[in-house]
């Protein structure tokens, strides 16, 4: 809103200093302050509420050191997230950018089914909470979205090569070399010279006009996307401050993404793939690390707000459409290593659980408990000092996915 009203102020009035809110960093440096600044001074009045409002945590009896105190702790705190997030984004964004408006779906949607979740565990007394069904049907649902619309909406588009000439002259002979915008639905591959890999490929067997059922292999492969990591977000969320932080070390990596891709000049020097219009991305990243960091305030231990469900998937849905959005979703096994190495964890243990079970009659472990996080407080790490190596761990790997823009 505030962006269009400046843009009125510098197009039809003039006013100096008005056009400062063209530039994409001006803005994303005023949400991620705006959304940090509202998240730690309205999250304790948020906080408040729901302590009054009896929104507390029941921990399940799992045998772990200081898990009694946690009991009675206010959940919900993804609202705290949700509303440092969007506030500055509807103030600060262009509101008909396709990927902000994808974002902002995303963000209540995957809100909302965490909310219903935490609402029918708290007040309902359902430690369950929301059938798992309905979570992945609602996960589906956003997919199925997100999908179509980034593969039929024409102002979803990339330039798969940019002249660096462009770089030197501006003239009109040198704009006219630059690759008409298509649609297409390519994407990137981490740490290969040719990196870039096209969904409507894998249908080539088809023959003529493969390309028109891309969306046969395209939209399936975003709803496992949405679906893989909001679940993953969910299950890293265990302890205090591990997932707002990881995540927010992940989100900040995908903002050099979408700024480097959404220039046309970076685009060109790294030699990536231009995406129009996704810088606007970076401005929407940039409110949500502020709301994120903000929340980390209350979050960290020990912990006076628990995110819940509405935070941890809101999360997850977040970060797989931005990585799919800005075609780096093939990266999400390195950038969002955390929340793999939880699921994975998770998968492991069950499936070797029921294996030895039916070959042993008895079941065994392969970690003293998952997802993996409890796995050392079982050993006896103090929640810091695992949070903060899963941190340490979080920037390697994201600095490796940002290598990633050269070293091929």
């Amino acid at each position: 809103m505030l962006y269009y009203l400046f843009e009125y102020l510098d197009k039809t009035m003039n006013i100096p200093g008005a056009g400062v809110f063209q530039y994409i960093t001006f803005r994303s440096a005023l949400a991620i302050l705006l959304s940090l600044t509202l998240s730690t001074i309205y999250g304790k009045r948020i906080i408040g509420f729901l302590r009054n409002q009896q929104v507390g945590e029941t921990v399940r009896e799992l045998g772990l050191a200081g898990q009694n105190e946690k009991a009675g702790t206010p959940t919900m705190g993804g609202l705290i997230i949700i509303f440092a997030t969007l506030i500055p984004v509807l103030l600060l964004t262009k509101l008909n950018n396709i990927y902000i408006i994808l974002l902002i779906v995303t963000t209540l949607w995957m809100g909302t089914i965490g909310f219903i979740d935490d609402y029918i565990k708290i007040f309902k007394k359902d430690k369950q909470g929301l059938k798992g069904i309905f979570k992945v049907i609602g996960q589906v649902g956003l997919g199925l979205i997100v999908g179509t619309v980034l593969y039929t909406h024409p102002g979803v588009t990339i330039r798969k090569e940019a002249p660096k000439s462009i770089m030197l002259n501006q003239t009109e002979n040198v704009i006219s070399q630059v690759p008409l915008e298509e649609k297409s639905t390519a994407t990137t591959i981490p740490f290969v010279k040719n990196n870039e890999l096209d969904y409507a490929e894998l249908l080539s067997w088809m023959g003529d006009g493969y390309e028109n059922w891309a969306w046969i292999v395209f939209i399936p492969i975003v709803i496992f996307i949405i679906t893989a990591v909001s679940n993953g977000a969910n299950l890293t969320d265990g302890i205090d401050g591990l997932a707002a932080g990881t995540s927010a070390v992940s989100v900040l990596a995908l903002g050099i993404f979408t700024f480097v891709s959404g220039n046309i000049i970076f685009s060109s020097y790294l030699n990536i793939m231009y995406i129009p219009n996704s810088g606007e991305m970076t401005v929407f990243i940039a409110s949500f690390v502020g709301a994120l960091i903000g929340f980390l305030w209350y979050n960290s231990y020990p912990a006076s707000v628990f995110m819940g469900d509405t935070g941890s998937l809101t999360i997850g849905g977040i970060i797989a459409v931005l990585a799919i959005a800005v075609r780096k979703e093939l990266m999400i096994p390195l950038l969002c290593g955390i929340f793999l190495v939880e699921n994975f964890s998770v998968v492991l243990q069950v499936s070797y659980f029921k294996w030895t079970k039916k070959k042993y009659g008895e079941g065994r472990r392969i970690f003293l408990m998952s997802p993996l996080h409890h796995h050392y407080q079982k050993k006896g790490y103090h929640e810091s000092k695992i949070v903060t190596r899963f941190w340490i761990v979080g920037i390697l790997l994201a600095i490796l996915s940002i290598v990633t823009l050269k070293l091929r």
